[in-house]
């Protein structure tokens, strides 16, 4: 007994909703955008990017406003393209820094906006600000204990020092101590 046209035409239908389905689901899983909404590209070098990878999120105070599109080494540097909203204005005093979500979380762009001339398509952003290595964190704390030699409130005290000082960089300004 063969099937009539009527149940073999439904069942293809069926057949195709299911591989549209499919294609959705894996493009949205996958962060992929078949059309990217207006927006312009930036750019900012980082002394250390440590797990920052494209599809991130760039952000104004805690919004979204951009992704992480492309990451290459430049010198001795990581050059992050970032492609941010169109309605969305950076001017090119801001700051960028690289931050994470909780102690182990994702990583993210965090733009703090200064007050200079908007960045057109294909600016970059002068100031930076890299990602806290926490194995780093972790052993300067470590040395710090060791060399003090002092009680352990005074080492606990040198210690967050390194948590307390961000290291921007700007290739016009001095470098802050510590940085290469």
């Amino acid at each position: 007994m063969y099937a009539s046209r009527t149940t073999q035409f439904i069942v293809g239908l069926f057949a195709l909703a299911g591989l549209a389905a499919l294609a959705f689901l894996s493009f949205r899983l996958g962060k992929l955008e078949l059309f990217a909404p207006p927006s312009y590209v930036i750019y900012a070098n980082f002394d250390n990017i440590s797990g920052l990878k494209s599809g991130d999120s760039v952000e104004i105070a805690g919004v979204a406003i951009g992704k992480v599109i492309g990451i290459t080494l430049n010198g001795e540097r990581a050059k992050v393209a970032m492609r941010i909203d169109r309605g969305v204005k950076i001017d090119s005093d801001a700051i960028a820094s690289i931050r994470t979500r909780g102690l182990i979380g994702d990583k993210y762009v965090a733009i703090l906006p200064g007050s200079g001339e908007y960045l057109a398509n294909g600016g970059v952003l002068r100031q930076t600000e890299s990602a806290v290595v926490l194995e780093d964190v972790i052993g300067q704390f470590i040395n710090n204990i060791g060399t003090s030699g002092g009680g352990k409130k005074q080492s606990a005290e040198k210690g967050s020092d390194a948590l307390d000082t961000p290291t921007i960089t700007d290739p016009g300004r001095a470098k802050a101590p510590g940085s290469k």
